[in-house]
């Protein structure tokens, strides 16, 4: 049910609550359609007692708030003399002007869902800019050399439109590529940061003379050729656990000014991962002068979960040593937005450690396959919406458990969206579905039945909210309805 949009006082972003000084005098003016119109009435009564406020509320004539544009409000609202300020649905986002120069109130944009409308009133906290962060994400291409130049090219695109500030380019190790520098300049020529990840000492010097400017990865087998190549290196330890190895690549490498950043190696769990994240603490506190890495795709790509959580945990460690590069790579399924998920995380943690809160409430753009919250309606505001409706068209809710369809004098509730279509089709109403009514019944029982099984929130008509990953698409029912309208 689409009754508000985002709170926007236009010039300013603040509470509503502290924004409207709320005291005992103030009138708000609700504006709805006759489709919201119980549940509005029955959440703003209880806001109006919580916090102390007068209020009126406006049925347009007009089933969904979602329609209603400025220009036709302008002429239909009529608050009470004692209005302070007018609530507006939010699809009314565009041209508030309008609305402002016919009335002599402040009109204020409210949520998009009348269900979120408590929020406006609590102690929300000030919005956080994202924009700032100081991990460098390195996105390594596996076996780069097995694709076409031109395939080469076109992967390390997206990975940097999709927040990668270096692309590392994975040698095969079973054989040497001689065109490496191809796959060097095909990127440099376009601005792009790149990194070699070889062991061939070949491979590594023709890459770095095409303009590699970092080298994965360095350890007492090739240290001694890195003192030639002219650029920065990683420094690893011979094996994970052996730190005094890495000591003494970290010391040879000094001696000979040899730029460097170390990497302590992460190993999946099973394998260590509790001691290697100790020891990325330990060198951090041995060597706290110098940049370090982390590659954190030991443990996204060798760990059967979603990656997004885990990007998040590592990006976090990796803010509070100050650890200030990662390379993640997307090959198994499950890690395939690994590169998007760093970036947003990035930002997450920056503000996190800046602020010495957590990352909470700050973005739900990580929060992916669940939602953060999921208000519900009451069963008696179902029922009275069953009653109000005039129409024949149908709406649906997925919330405590089960599926609710609603229409004129009808409401349905099953677990199994079978279940409930069949209870539909025994209504004398049902005479209605037809082929294109049937389908659209079907995608949105399905969407909502997702919504069940996950813990999402389901709105009709909209895309289910998947965070960073959602569809943004338009609602073609509503889209229609907006072009045939005669309100």
């Amino acid at each position: 049910m689409n009754c508000f949009v985002t709170v926007s006082f236009r010039s300013r972003k603040r509470d509503m609550h502290s924004a409207l000084k709320l005291t005992r005098t103030t009138h708000l003016h609700f504006v709805t359609g006759k489709l919201a119109e119980q549940a509005v009435r029955d959440i703003v009564r209880e806001l109006a007692s919580r916090h102390s406020f007068e209020y009126s509320i406006g049925v347009m004539p007009i089933t969904v708030a979602a329609l209603m544009t400025p220009k036709w409000l302008a002429s239909k609202v009529h608050p009470p003399d004692q209005t302070t300020h007018i609530i507006v649905p939010g699809y009314c986002g565009e041209d508030l002007e309008t609305l402002r120069n016919q009335l002599s109130v402040e009109v204020v944009l409210g949520p998009k869902d009348c269900r979120d409308l408590p929020t406006l009133f609590g102690n929300r906290p000030q919005p956080v800019s994202l924009d700032r962060y100081d991990i460098e994400i390195i996105a390594e291409i596996n076996h780069a050399p097995r694709l076409t130049i031109d395939q080469f090219a076109d992967q390390a695109r997206q990975l940097v439109a999709d927040g990668a500030d270096r692309i590392d380019i994975g040698c095969d190790p079973a054989r040497r590529c001689d065109q490496i520098a191809d796959y060097v300049r095909v990127l440099t020529e376009q601005n792009i940061a790149v990194s070699i990840d070889t062991f061939n000492r070949q491979e590594t010097e023709t890459a770095v003379q095409a303009g590699a400017s970092l080298v994965l990865s360095v350890n007492s087998e090739n240290r001694h050729w890195a003192v030639d190549w002219g650029c920065e290196i990683v420094a690893i330890p011979d094996t994970p656990t052996d730190l005094d190895s890495l000591d003494e690549t970290v010391e040879y490498l000094s001696r000979r000014n040899v730029p460097m950043r170390l990497d302590p190696i992460l190993e999946p769990i099973g394998a260590g991962l509790a001691a290697s994240l100790v020891r990325y603490s330990l060198v951090r506190h041995r060597y706290p002068e110098l940049a370090m890495m982390m590659g954190i795709g030991n443990l996204t790509e060798l760990t059967d979960v979603d990656s997004a959580g885990i990007n998040l945990m590592l990006l976090g460690i990796c803010q509070e040593l100050s650890i200030h590069s990662v390379l993640t790579t997307q090959v198994i399924d499950w890690a395939q937005s690994s590169v998007r998920e760093c970036d947003h995380a990035r930002r997450l943690v920056w503000a996190a450690v800046d602020r010495g809160t957590p990352p909470k409430n700050l973005s739900n753009q990580l929060v992916m396959l669940r939602d953060r919250r999921r208000p519900a309606f009451s069963t008696e505001t179902l029922d009275a919406l069953a009653e109000s409706i005039k129409d024949n068209n149908y709406r649906l809710f997925a919330q405590q458990g089960e599926l609710h369809l609603i229409s004129r004098r009808l409401h349905l509730s099953a677990i199994d969206p079978f279940l409930l279509f069949d209870q539909l089709l025994g209504q004398p109403i049902a005479d209605n579905i037809d082929r294109s009514h049937a389908f659209y019944l079907g995608y949105e029982m399905a969407k909502a039945s997702i919504s069940l099984t996950l813990g999402k929130q389901y709105d009709q008509d909209q895309p289910l909210d998947w965070g960073l990953l959602t569809d943004h698409q338009q609602s073609h029912r509503l889209a229609r309805s907006n072009r045939h309208r005669n309100p």
